[in-house]
């Protein structure tokens, strides 16, 4: 079940941080790509590797997970979570 969004802007707060979530994301997936392929050849031995491969692998795996998480939680709560900051924001403005 949905809830209605009372206010336009809670709306537009959420869709802004869903984007600069998912490009967290995009971003960090691409700079362990780029480290991994510019290491890759000082490992030295396919044991070193792969413990590489493995630890990059879940640390953009918990970090992926994390966020989508986040992200998940801020879907489900935005009125009270955005609703709350934009009161403040109003009251900031008076």
């Amino acid at each position: 079940m949905q809830k209605l969004v009372s206010d336009p802007r809670i709306g537009s707060k959420f869709a802004g941080d869903r984007m600069w979530s998912l490009t967290a994301i995009i971003v960090l997936w691409l700079l362990y790509a780029f480290v991994f392929f510019e290491v890759k050849d000082y490992a030295g031995s396919s044991e070193v590797l792969w413990a590489l491969i493995a630890s990059g692998g879940l640390v953009i795996l918990f970090n992926t997970a994390a966020i989508l998480a986040m992200l998940f939680h801020l879907s489900e709560e935005r009125d009270e979570i955005y609703g709350l900051d934009l009161h403040y924001l109003d009251l900031k403005k008076q």
